[in-house]
């Protein structure tokens, strides 16, 4: 999980995030950092999200569950 946090802090633009992070709490959440996520479960993990997917994963540990259950 450690190089998903990596990740999803450089996407997010922090320098760290932690699994219990809110994701609709960060400054850079808006509709291209959702399709940045969508693009990287897709390029990286190999699996595909929908936009209600990632709606409906509140924080960063709900979305690393839902990419990893995807695999």
């Amino acid at each position: 999980m450690e190089k998903f946090l990596e990740q999803m802090a450089e996407i997010l633009e922090e320098d760290t995030v932690s699994p219990a992070d809110v994701l609709m709490d960060f400054e850079a959440w808006d509709s291209l950092t959702r399709l940045s996520i969508i693009a990287f479960a897709s390029e990286t993990c190999g699996v595909t999200i929908s936009a209600a997917e990632l709606k409906n994963a509140e924080t960063i540990e709900a979305l690393y569950k839902l990419i990893e259950g995807k695999k």
